[in-house]
């Protein structure tokens, strides 16, 4: 892979319970999330679970992609994206697991 194609990607697993607030919540992060060079990838619906590692329930697994670390740690820590978690991810959200982080 091309050095200016390095990414930081996560894959994260969610319990939603409230699909309206959190459509909300994407729609307001995602610019912030592509003016940081940051991309949302797959986005799963889960219908099904049939083997985890979490205890947790899952409804929905997505992939992020970051420019590297830094700009991760940056964009979650952004008062901006904090406000918009507090807002509208936490009470839709009633679970979050990280499934995988690394660096392609």
């Amino acid at each position: 892979m091309a050095a200016d194609r390095r990414r930081h990607v996560i894959w994260v697993g969610l319990e939603v319970r409230d699909d309206t607030s959190y459509a909300a919540y994407r729609a307001r992060i995602t610019p912030m999330l592509e003016q940081r060079g940051g991309s949302f990838g797959h986005d799963l619906v889960v219908a099904r679970v049939l083997r985890s590692e979490a205890s947790m329930a899952m409804n929905r697994v997505f992939m992020m992609a970051f420019p590297d670390r830094a700009t991760r740690e940056a964009f979650f820590a952004d008062p901006d994206y904090r406000r918009a978690r507090a807002d509208l991810f936490e009470p839709a959200v009633a679970s979050t697991h990280f499934l995988a982080e690394y660096d392609e």
